[in-house]
């Protein structure tokens, strides 16, 4: 059982793609996600994808709820054989949390039999078992957005808009290339996940009319295009460990600029000259102004991105389930 639903229209295309990787590996009876058969069914591994959305809620009454369902899991996960895989997309969540959900995280740590990471520089417990199953790129799932040229001169951000991405610094950084660059544009995509937030890059953005806001849910179509119109992506977050994002840009052949990490210095060697470019620090409009420069003539060759097809993908989580499922009845035998 994945941790996962039926993917919908706003789903991360990712989890789209494993989703159909999954369901079309034999051996496997693929599950999705449902309350229900969590607490009551039969299955033999739970695979958690980002495990601090077990919690929250729009009301105080449904994150009550959701806390009450936390709990009824636990108990089932402690008293069953059921195995408990995690694919470790972010080093730290990325929403905030109480002290009873890190409580309940740390255990979830404990109890995780196997784990999945989507690149070799991902931090697990030491002796963990874990398998290596490279992030997929977006090269098939983009295949039908319409190839759109580049507009000179423009940077852009796309995609949602959460607070740990540092929109609010980039908005902040490119004011100050107002007279050094002022035929520089910047374009902001994506949905912010507040009200406040939304308030927040507006406000910032009144004050420079070199600055466009698209703050809405991008459809893939929408997606791809904001993308393919930037000379550039810059994906300010304040820190990277993996992501999608910046994966969907190079899957569209547009140079990205992200903060230094072993990580993101990792992609850059992998996929060739002037694709990854980086930054040190808080955002400045140094930065960006250098990375405009350098992305004014395109490199020459597109981004190697053969690692990362999704050949094979369900086959690897499906060794990885096994793996799980064993370990765990093993000790449930001693």
């Amino acid at each position: 059982m994945q941790s996962f639903g039926r993917p919908r229209p706003t789903t991360n295309p990712y989890i789209h793609m494993l989703d159909e990787a999954l369901a079309g590996t034999p051996g496997i009876e693929h599950l999705r996600f449902d309350r229900r058969r969590a607490l009551l069914g039969r299955y033999d591994a739970l695979q958690l994808h980002w495990p601090e959305t077990l919690f929250g809620g729009s009301t105080p009454s449904r994150a009550l709820a959701r806390r009450a369902f936390a709990l009824a899991l636990r108990a089932r996960l402690t008293i069953t054989p059921v195995a408990v895989l995690r694919t470790v997309h972010n080093l730290e969540p990325h929403s905030s949390s109480t002290p009873w959900e890190r409580r309940y995280l740390a255990w979830l740590e404990r109890r995780t039999d196997h784990r999945i990471v989507l690149q070799e520089r991902t931090t697990v417990p030491p002796g963990a078992p874990t398998t290596l199953i490279r992030h997929g790129h977006y090269r098939d799932w983009f295949a039908s957005a319409p190839a759109t040229p580049a507009t000179p001169g423009v940077l852009g951000f796309v995609g949602l808009v959460r607070p740990y991405k540092g929109v609010e610094e980039l908005l902040d950084a490119f004011a100050t290339t107002r007279d050094s660059s002022p035929q520089l544009r910047l374009r902001v995509a994506g949905r912010p996940t507040s009200a406040a937030l939304e308030r927040e890059l507006r406000g910032r953005a009144e004050r420079d009319p070199r600055v466009e806001l698209d703050l809405r849910h991008l459809p893939d179509a929408a997606f791809a295009n904001a993308v393919m119109r930037a000379s550039g992506v810059v994906l300010p977050y304040r820190a990277m460990h993996n992501s999608g994002s910046a994966l969907a840009a190079l899957s569209l052949d547009r140079p990205v600029l992200v903060p230094r990490s072993d990580a993101t210095e990792a992609l850059a060697s992998e996929v060739g000259p002037g694709w990854v470019s980086t930054f040190d620090g808080p955002l400045t409009g140094d930065d960006l102004e250098r990375f405009a420069a350098s992305v004014s003539t395109p490199p020459a060759a597109p981004p190697e991105l053969g690692d990362r097809g999704w050949d094979g993908v369900g086959a690897a989580h499906r060794s990885a389930f096994v793996a799980a499922v064993e370990r765990r009845r093993r000790r449930a035998r001693a």
